[in-house]
């Protein structure tokens, strides 16, 4: 059996707030509540992640997301505060093979109205930076629906390597793993 992997502390204990050129990630919210309502309700976004659930389900998996090394992150446009998106690390203990557990899974969502704009490369690259700084130079790896083609993409953007496909939940899955930085 393969040794558990312990991933070390986190050199910034609060996660700072991240400003990029068009976004502010920052620590999830209670008012964050109506993003992560409609877009976890919404059947094309959810296609690829389980599908929709419902508002108690989609606000339980925002906070359980957002106790993970502070890696969680609301994304807000600065244009006018709206939050559009989420994207972090995070460590669910999938019961897969080869197995993650204990590894700093990267993984993001965007509501239909900020898809296409290069939110989720703006927010990703930022979220890596920080990861890279504040946790420190580790592999991460990163699933994908292997009908989920635009999220491939962005994983290659952000400098994930396709891997064989992994196995969850008896389904074949794309597997990804972004090389440690430094």
């Amino acid at each position: 059996m393969k040794a558990p992997f312990h991933l070390p502390e986190v050199k910034q204990p609060v996660a700072p707030t991240l400003v990029t050129e068009r976004l502010v990630l920052r620590h999830v919210r209670p008012s964050d509540i109506h993003y992560f309502a409609e877009t976890h309700a919404d059947p094309e976004v959810m296609r690829f992640v389980g599908g929709p659930v419902s508002r108690e389900d989609a606000w339980r998996r925002a906070m359980t997301g957002a106790g993970f090394w502070n890696g969680l992150r609301a994304v807000e446009q600065q244009s006018d505060g709206e939050t559009v998106g989420h994207v972090g690390f995070f460590d669910f203990q999938r019961d897969m093979q080869p197995s993650i557990a204990g590894e700093p899974e990267m993984g993001w969502i965007f509501s239909p109205k900020a898809q296409g704009r290069g939110y989720a490369s703006e927010a990703g690259s930022a979220a890596l930076e920080w990861f890279d700084t504040a946790v420190g130079p580790l592999s991460v790896p990163a699933i994908i629906d292997l009908e989920n083609a635009p999220s491939m993409r962005l994983a290659e953007r952000l400098g994930f390597e396709r891997k064989a496909d992994a196995i969850y939940r008896d389904n074949s899955i794309g597997f990804f793993r972004r090389p440690a930085k430094g």
